[in-house]
């Protein structure tokens, strides 16, 4: 059985930062692009960052300076830290796990929650 759980959101002040986490179990962690998206009210679900088990990092143009993606192979997690967060950056932010040998939209977490405000 597949699970991608996220933690790590909340209500953060403007300036500050946050580190998400992405628990994966049940598919071979290494054979997978895992990727973190977000989602706000009224916007398109957006790529945010993305990293491969071989260190491969992906970031969204507008946010890569604040933006640090990592993974933990032993662990199966995916990390994502933001810092000097925004309250543009108010949104959930999914966690997704997409083959790198087979097609498809792959696997997504259930989302948390990342509110910037004062």
């Amino acid at each position: 059985q597949v699970r991608l759980v996220e933690s790590g959101g909340g209500l953060v002040q403007p300036g500050g930062s946050l580190r998400l986490s992405c628990a994966a179990s049940g598919f071979i962690f290494s054979n997978y692009r895992m990727s973190w998206y977000r989602k706000a009210p009224g916007k398109e679900r957006e790529l945010v960052a993305s990293v491969t088990s071989t260190g491969i990092t992906n970031y969204a143009t507008s946010m890569k300076e604040r933006l640090t993606i990592s993974s933990d192979n032993s662990k199966n997690t995916m990390y994502l830290q933001i810092d000097s967060l925004e309250p543009e950056d108010t949104a959930v932010y999914y966690c997704n796990a997409r083959s790198l040998y087979y097609p498809g939209d792959g696997y997504w977490g259930q989302g948390t929650q990342v509110t910037v405000s004062s």
